[in-house]
């Protein structure tokens, strides 16, 4: 699974930094470094939404916010590497 999380100026200031500290703690804890290989992007063209913006191989999810990760990471993640 490719993860991009958006690192561009709008995503940045939406909390990107924050959501790259999350993944990069979730994927540890879960030994999932070998299933997913994370990586940033600037700018996926998603900017007038609300919170970051994430690529998951070919599907773009907006609106990821440190409050509401850990359900993303549940429903976006886990589910589809089970």
């Amino acid at each position: 699974m490719n993860i991009q999380i958006c690192v561009g100026s709008s995503c940045h200031l939406k909390g990107s930094e924050q959501v790259v500290h999350l993944f990069q703690k979730a994927i540890e804890e879960r030994n999932l470094a070998d299933k997913i290989t994370l990586a940033g992007s600037f700018c996926i063209g998603r900017c007038n939404r609300e919170g970051v913006t994430v690529q998951i191989d070919d599907e773009i999810i907006t609106g990821v916010t440190p409050e509401t990760f850990d359900r993303f990471f549940e429903k976006e993640i886990l589910q589809k590497l089970n």
